[in-house]
C-alpha cells in the first residue's frame, strides 16, 4: 500500500467517525423486546428466592449425599441392569411396574372424587392386567387410553393441604413435607398390591427392581446442569411442577 492510499484511507476513517459522533443513535426507534420478563413470566409463578426452605442446611447435605449415592451406587446398577437386560424385557418390566402405579392413581382418583381420572385409571388397570398380561404389554396405551398420574400428596393438595417446607428425601430427591408424608400411604398401597400379585420370595427383588426401573427412566443427573445454583433451580422446578400437578 503506497503513501497516497494510506492517507486516503485515514481521511475516510476520520470522516466516518465524525459522522457517527454527530448523529447519535435514536434509541426511541428500538421498541421494547416482545419477550420481556414481565410478559412471559406469570405473576403467580414462584420466585426461586422465596420458596419456603427453613431446612436448607440439612437439605443441601442430603442433596449432596444423594449425588454420591447416585453416582457411585445407583447409576452403576442402572447401567448394569440396562446392559444385561434385553430391550423387550426391560420395556415389559417397565410396563409391569407402571401398571402398579396406575393402581395408585386409581386409588387417589377415587379419593379425589374425580370420575374422569377414576374411569381412565380403572380402564388402564383392567385392560393391562387382563389382555396386557399383568401389564407386561401396555395394551391400554395402544388403545389410546389416557394415563393420568395421581399420588397421595396430590390428593392432600386437592383438599387444600399446603405443601409445607421444602424437603430433600434421602435416596429419592426433592419433595416437601406434604408430599414426603404422602409417600407413606402410597408405599403401603403398592406393597399390599404386590403381596396380592407376587409370591413372598419375590417381594424384595420386585421392590428393588422397581426402584432400578424408575431410576433408569428418569433422565436427570446430579450436577450436570452446569449451574452453580443447581440446588435452587431444582427446588424451584419441583415446587412449580407440584403446584401444576395439584391444580390439574
Amino acid at each position: 500500500m503506497n503513501k497516497w492510499t494510506q492517507t486516503t484511507a485515514c481521511l475516510l476513517l476520520v470522516m466516518a467517525l465524525g459522522a457517527c459522533s454527530s448523529n447519535p443513535v435514536d434509541t426511541a426507534a428500538y421498541p421494547e423486546p416482545v419477550y420481556s420478563h414481565d410478559r412471559i413470566v406469570p405473576e403467580e409463578l414462584n420466585d426461586p428466592q422465596v420458596i419456603y426452605d427453613p431446612w436448607t442446611g440439612m437439605n443441601r447435605r442430603i442433596y449432596n449425599f444423594n449425588y454420591h449415592f447416585d453416582r457411585y451406587v445407583f447409576l452403576p446398577v442402572v447401567r448394569g441392569y440396562k446392559f444385561i437386560t434385553p430391550d423387550f424385557l426391560e420395556a415389559g418390566l417397565h410396563n409391569f411396574f407402571n401398571n402398579f402405579r396406575d393402581v395408585r392413581t386409581l386409588a387417589n382418583s377415587i379419593l379425589q372424587l374425580s370420575p374422569d381420572k377414576t374411569a381412565q385409571a380403572a380402564g388402564r388397570v383392567m385392560v393391562n392386567t387382563t389382555i396386557g398380561l399383568l401389564g407386561f404389554v401396555d395394551m391400554a396405551s395402544k388403545m389410546d387410553l389416557p394415563r393420568p398420574s395421581e399420588d397421595f400428596g396430590q390428593t392432600l393438595g386437592h383438599y387444600g393441604v399446603g405443601a409445607g417446607p421444602y424437603l430433600v428425601v434421602p435416596f429419592l430427591g426433592p419433595s416437601n413435607l406434604r408430599d414426603g408424608f404422602g409417600l407413606i400411604p402410597d408405599y403401603l398401597l403398592l406393597n399390599a398390591v404386590r403381596e396380592e400379585v407376587l409370591a413372598d420370595d419375590l417381594q424384595i427383588p420386585a421392590a428393588l427392581l422397581d426402584a432400578v426401573d424408575t431410576r433408569a427412566n428418569v433422565p436427570f443427573r446430579y450436577y450436570e446442569t452446569g449451574s452453580a445454583y443447581e440446588y435452587s433451580i431444582v427446588r424451584w422446578l419441583y415446587t412449580t411442577k407440584r403446584e401444576l400437578d395439584v391444580a390439574k
